[in-house]
């Protein structure tokens, strides 16, 4: 397409984002008023309301929609028009419409699905978590569509209800509709940037997997007066055990555990340096006095590009107010394994309780269960989707991007990958402090604003790319 009609097609989208952006944010505001907590069957209702507002919505906007019932909460499909005989590249946006449970209310400066806009923020549950930033890409589209510009691919809209809860329908549906879905790849926003001088493209996500372990001892709690010395304690003996798991410089000592790990590239190191957050600061942020890791590496590249195993929660003993001298029957530990790429969750498990197995003294019994898991994700960080990517970031917020992996897991990137065979580009506009998941969470109405812009260049540029 020659270099005028480009500028030409630009500059009419941009003029209609432009022209309606308070409309826009009218609308994001009704979206969020919708309660639709999918953890709790109160909502069950507001769920499905919310989806039959969002079916209603892509409808107005032109785009061929349809409701989606599961064995759960509904999936909402939408796909731009599609002439007969179109060879146009194909790519799909994912996002979620239910949100996380609002609690604890008290913490809340004004109710959490009354949302409220203060300076550059738009507070309301679901406002970056994930309402707001699939929104963004709905309203590029439209941009689109109601100028009369055509489209250089087309666009399919996944929006799911329960995201928050595990997403089980939604494998099932891919499968169903994967011949429909034959998609290049996969636009994600529901993750986060550094900041919004920091725009980046996040290539990578760890993996997890998860268990229970419960030592068991007498058949009963005991007088520590009386068996003290006699009877072995399991909350010591699980003290003794994790103590076992991790060594002094930050590497985790299951024998095994680092085989399949790959080492860092040039360029990812080299990326992880520009990084904006330095270790200080976080440690400031997060009220400690130091931060801690695996040594050789950089924070950045601990927290999102390194194996890591740890303790979620400890339970044993009496646990009420004032004491009780007791050595207690049981002890428990709730540990997860974060993944990095090649890691298989299910081999990880099974060298972890072996090494368990290995240091349990015979004066307890061990039980081993093993909880979710889900692998990591990695895609070229210079693919041509990627380029195609950082050049529609740096388009909308005048920055050069970074980029960039995150510690944690969206298990449904690697459906994504397995079930339709698209990789997924991970495109998020949250900040730092939006307040995912907490009290008073929020978006950045900039973000807001120039993630339309990224969007409605970044269809031009992945088709350039195609």
């Amino acid at each position: 397409m020659p270099g005028s009609n480009l500028m030409h097609m630009a500059a009419s989208w941009m003029n209609y984002l432009k022209q309606h952006h308070e409309r826009f944010l009218n609308e994001l505001v009704d979206y969020l008023r919708i309660p639709s907590v999918s953890a709790q069957s109160a909502h069950k209702k507001d769920v499905e309301r919310c989806a039959d507002w969002l079916v209603n919505h892509c409808r107005n906007m032109g785009l061929k929609t349809r409701l989606i019932r599961t064995q759960g909460h509904p999936i909402v499909l939408a796909r731009t028009p599609r002439k007969k005989g179109s060879v146009k590249p194909h790519f799909m946006v994912y996002g979620h419409y239910d949100v996380q449970p609002p609690e604890p209310f008290d913490l809340w400066t004004s109710p959490p699905f009354e949302p409220r806009m203060e300076g550059d923020h738009l507070f309301a549950r679901g406002s970056t978590d994930n309402k707001g930033q699939h929104f963004v890409h709905l309203k590029a589209v439209e941009a689109y569509l109601k100028t009369g510009q055509e489209l250089p691919c087309e666009i399919t809209f996944l929006i799911e209800g329960e995201e928050e809860v595990g997403s089980e329908s939604l494998t099932p549906a891919l499968k169903k509709l994967k011949p429909e879905l034959d998609v290049a790849a996969v636009v994600v926003s529901d993750n986060g940037m550094p900041s919004l001088k920091h725009p980046a493209l996040t290539y990578g996500l760890r993996g997890v997997t998860a268990c229970e372990v419960t030592l068991v001892g007498p058949n009963r709690d005991l007088h520590s007066g009386i068996y003290g010395g006699a009877v072995d304690n399991p909350a010591m003996v699980l003290c003794q055990m994790l103590a076992q798991l991790r060594d002094s410089q930050g590497r985790v000592k299951v024998p095994g555990f680092y085989d399949d790990v790959q080492a860092l590239s040039l360029l990812e190191r080299s990326q992880a340096r520009k990084f904006p957050l330095k270790d200080e600061a976080m440690a400031r942020s997060l009220g400690v006095r130091a931060l801690f890791g695996e040594k050789g590496y950089l924070t950045v590249e601990r927290r999102a590009a390194r194996p890591t195993l740890e303790i979620n929660g400890l339970t044993s003993g009496y646990q009420g107010e004032g004491s009780k001298t007791i050595i207690p029957s049981k002890a428990s530990a709730k540990i997860t394994c974060r993944l990095v790429p090649s890691q298989d969750p299910r081999k990880i498990l099974r060298l972890l309780k072996r090494h368990l197995q290995s240091i349990c003294p015979k004066t307890v019994r061990l039980h081993f269960e093993a909880g979710h898991s889900g692998k990591a994700y990695v895609t070229a960080p210079d693919g041509p989707y990627a380029k195609a990517a950082m050049e529609a970031l740096e388009v909308a917020f005048g920055k050069e991007p970074i980029l960039m992996r995150e510690g944690g897991s969206i298990p449904i990137v690697t459906e994504f990958k397995e079930v339709l065979g698209a990789d997924t580009l991970l495109l998020g506009l949250g900040l730092p402090d939006d307040n995912a998941h907490s009290p008073n969470e929020k978006m950045s109405l900039t973000a807001f604003t120039k993630g339309m812009h990224m969007s409605a260049a970044l269809w031009q540029n992945l088709a350039a790319h195609s």
